[in-house]
């Protein structure tokens, strides 16, 4: 019987195995009396299954179970009907909603049902007391209820001397347990002392001890008592390892608890003797050292009365206190903030205007502003500084110009960025309520400059974020506005702070992101790209030996032609900047650097020829004029990122109903261009020679080139005027004409931006002449003598007055194609006179419209 009953769990692998556990065929099948007899338990019975789930129920326990399932309530009516018991099993997952035979263990306990109430949720509270062991060996039903037939084992009268001996261990031990335990009580000991059979008092101790279900369920399998007995007091040794465990952290937890408080008396009672002798502790002296560094660090007196007030509360409260620690390191911001220490400034104005000039090649504009803002401070030392914004394209040394200012001055610097800063807290910091608060970076940048007047660059200003946690571009107002950062607050410090004697730098790349009130207290700088020759000027006087030095090489051992530089920069790079300069220079310093490690002892003179050799073939390739004077093609004058470009716009006028087709990847605003280039034609079909109903029997298509890369802007709407008056009237465009501006539906030119870019691209590919609006010729300023030199330059207020300039007489081919695309428009009558090819005016000289009285530049 006791070896049969000790091999009561098998491993479970499909479904086919368990149904061979679980459903016997019937020549496996015996009789009651046979297995009985075979395995010294009582018949089979048949009994109606309740799976419970997170719990055991073992013999002898009564437990109150809350019914919910519908096949439990059918199996608990059933039993109640048939005044029988029920066969209580664990299932096997506590996520299984619909317990099916596979889902279950295969022991489970008989219990009585002693009590039923319904409950108002429609649940079922049952009462259930534990009888006797159940091994299920065959499942009669699975619906609407589970009902199987199981061997029912009675607990045999033992009279063994291990097993009185483990009964007597399992008391000893289940009594140290209750003494250990908050959770078990004395009685419980009692009432297990009072238990007459050894199984019994097994199933009442594991019941007691609330295992895991799968302890529970193998004590439940375990029938053999002497087998249980020594599970048992193993679990017992287990649970009474972990709480003599439990009782030691918590007697050093109760005895350190114990030493503070009586050390925190002790300390006071030292506290009130050395204030008697006139003797101090560590912390006394640390405040005493807090208080003088105070007094000396220079703090206004507001501020000054803030920091004492805040030492007298960390004078008041014990070291081990957790607000001593913000208190301290509080105050140790608000002494290593400088409050009046400074640098003084260099006013030698040739001495800044030589340092300027050794780290930086042109920007004049800039260099004149910080020369004028010494002057100025120099006649009057309290003045306030200037909070200065440059603008420009990447690369042309904005950054770098701060940091400049800096040496030249005399000054600190200070830097921080603020690409991607989305947080306010940023800025003006985090109040001192937030765990690990800290002030803001404009805070912790003046701590680490150390003087109160430091060059400080905000970098990327126009880069900022904002969303839920706040607008940092808003926080930022208080600190640039020099009516207001005399006295800024940050959030942690809760003081004011004076930021008037700081000299701001931003930078940024564009102006229409920044936000308009912060850009309203900036003095805007612009810094153009820089020209082909300035580029070459800075390749040899800055790029080259800074890359010699960084690769470790001598003027013995490598030389750059001007030639070099310049075929690097045109056909290497294309940026307004000098970085991609710089990398390719670096490129070729690197491979003559591997040259001279490898041993080669010969000196490398880079020319125009060798710079394939080093750097491959040619990147990129400039946009040059066409080759052919063409119906229907204008060239434009474009800004981008990386300098200016030209852009052609081609027009091509089909039969079709009237429609304006736009291709080019083409932004809102040049497709309104190019809309009013068309109204505006319209309104001229009488002067042009054109049909009046042209617009109702032609389709005009307006493409640019380049149709990957977007296009946006007004500029363009000179360009496409033109090429669509000379794609309907036959005349084509003069192939060495560029040309800019806004058009409006009554043909005025408006100015546009960009000027000094969109020229410098005329003059690279070569172009003749540049039609502008008369009022930019005021940008004209910017641009160097010598290129000004080369070009011809035409402003214009109307449409009408550049006509006869930029058409050429139609040929006969041209002719021939406009007759056939929509029959034959006349020849164009201007309505006003322009100016005609004969009276150009000599080259680096302003064009005269005879219409129009303009002022000439010259080209000096």
């Amino acid at each position: 019987m006791d070896n049969h009953h000790r091999t009561v769990r098998r491993p479970r692998r499909t479904r086919s195995a368990v149904i061979q556990q679980h459903e016997p065929t019937l020549n496996q099948d015996v009789s009651s009396a046979e297995y009985a007899a075979a395995d010294g338990g009582s018949p089979w019975r048949d009994l109606p299954v309740l799976p419970v789930r997170g719990t055991v129920v073992l013999p002898h326990m009564m437990v109150p179970l809350f019914v919910d399932r519908d096949p439990a309530l059918r199996a608990v009516e059933a039993a109640v009907a048939a005044d029988q018991a029920i066969l209580l099993v664990a299932q096997r997952s506590d996520q299984t909603a619909d317990p099916t035979y596979l889902d279950i263990y295969c022991v489970g306990t008989e219990c009585s049902i002693n009590r039923v109430l319904r409950m108002p949720d429609g649940t079922v509270s049952v009462m259930v007391q534990g009888m006797r062991r159940v091994r299920i060996e065959n499942w009669l039903q699975q619906s609407p209820f589970g009902r199987v037939r199981g061997t029912v084992y009675e607990e045999p009268e033992s009279d063994n001397e291990q097993i009185e001996a483990l009964t007597r261990t399992v008391l000893t031990y289940f009594e140290r347990c209750t003494k250990l335990s908050q959770r078990l009580t004395e009685d419980a000991y009692v009432q297990a002392a009072n238990i007459d059979f050894p199984g019994a008092l097994a199933d009442f101790v594991v019941a007691q001890l609330e295992p895991p279900v799968a302890a529970r369920q193998d004590i439940l399998e375990t029938f053999d008592v002497l087998a249980r007995l020594r599970k048992v007091c193993r679990m017992l040794q287990r649970e009474l390892s972990v709480l003599e465990l439990e009782q030691k952290i918590h007697a050093e937890v109760q005895q350190e608890a114990d030493r503070n408080q009586r050390e925190f008396f002790l300390r006071e009672q030292l506290k009130a003797v050395q204030r008697e002798l006139g003797e101090h502790d560590p912390a006394v002296r640390e405040q005493d050292d807090l208080r003088a560094k105070i007094e000396a660090c220079g703090m206004p007196v507001e501020v000054r009365a803030r920091a004492l007030k805040e030492l007298e509360r960390l004078q008041a409260m014990p070291s081990l206190a957790p607000e001593y620690s913000v208190v301290s390191t509080y105050l140790d911001w608000l002494i290593s903030v400088p409050w009046e220490q400074r640098t003084r400034d260099r006013l030698d104005l040739r001495h800044v205007a030589q340092v300027l000039d050794e780290q930086h090649f042109g920007l004049e504009k800039v260099k004149d502003r910080i020369i004028e803002f010494i002057a100025v401070r120099k006649l009057a030392p309290e003045g306030r500084a200037p909070i200065l914004c440059l603008v420009g394209p990447p690369g042309v040394g904005k950054t770098s110009l701060g940091r400049s200012v800096a040496d030249a001055l005399g000054r600190k610097f200070a830097r921080i960025s603020l690409g991607g800063v989305r947080d306010e807290a940023e800025s003006r910091g985090h109040r001192r309520t937030y765990v690990g608060a800290m002030p803001g970076r404009i805070v912790q940048a003046m701590k680490t400059a150390g003087t109160v007047n430091p060059v400080f660059v905000l970098d990327e200003i126009d880069k900022l974020a904002s969303d839920y946690r706040g607008d940092p571009a808003a926080a930022l107002l208080e600190v640039l506005d020099p009516e207001q950062n005399a006295a800024f607050s940050d959030h942690y410090l809760e003081v004011p702070y004076d930021l008037s004697n700081v000299l701001f730098i931003l930078t940024a790349n564009v102006l229409h992101t920044i936000p308009a009130p912060l850009r309203d207290r900036m003095e805007v700088i612009e810094i153009p790209g820089y020209t082909e020759e300035e580029k070459v000027a800075i390749g040899r006087q800055f790029i080259v030996p800074k890359v010699m030095r960084d690769c470790g090489l001598t003027p013995a051992r490598i030389e750059f032609d001007d030639a070099a530089l310049r075929r690097i920069v045109c056909e290497y790079t294309f940026e307004s900047g000098v970085r991609g300069f710089e990398r390719e220079v670096s490129s070729i310093a690197r491979r003559i650097a591997r040259r001279v490690a490898e041993g080669r002892r010969h000196k490398a003179t880079i020319s125009a020829q060798r710079v394939p050799y080093y750097l491959g073939p040619q990147k990129f390739f400039p946009t040059e004029a066409e080759e052919q004077d063409e119906v229907g093609v204008a060239t434009g004058l474009a800004w981008t990122a990386g300098g200016g470009d030209l852009t052609t716009v081609e027009v091509m006028a089909v039969p079709g109903r009237g429609t304006i087709i736009m291709t080019g990847q083409l932004g809102e605003v040049m497709r309104e261009s190019a809309q009013a280039a068309l109204t505006f034609t319209r309104s001229r079909a009488m002067a042009l020679g054109l049909a009046e109903s042209f617009h109702e029997c032609n389709d005009i298509h307006v493409h640019l080139p380049a149709g990957s890369i977007p296009k946006d802007g007004p500029s363009a709407g000179i360009t496409m005027a033109v090429a669509m008056i000379s794609a309907l009237t036959g005349k084509p465009v003069r192939r060495d004409i560029a040309m800019t501006g806004e058009i409006t539906l009554r043909g005025r030119i408006l100015p546009v931006g960009g000027i000094k870019e969109k020229v410098l691209a005329a003059y690279r590919a070569g172009m003749r002449m540049v039609i502008l609006p008369r009022r930019n010729l005021k940008d004209l300023d910017d641009i160097a003598p010598d290129i000004r030199e080369q070009l011809q330059f035409v402003p214009t207020e109307r449409m009408d007055e550049i006509l006869d300039l930029v058409l050429a007489p139609a040929t006969p081919r041209a002719a021939s194609e406009a007759h056939t695309s929509h029959a034959a428009f006349p020849a164009l009558q201007p309505a006003r006179a322009a100016l005609p090819l004969s009276d150009t005016p000599p080259i680096g000289q302003v064009a005269r419209p005879r219409t129009r009285r303009v002022e000439v530049i010259a080209g000096s």
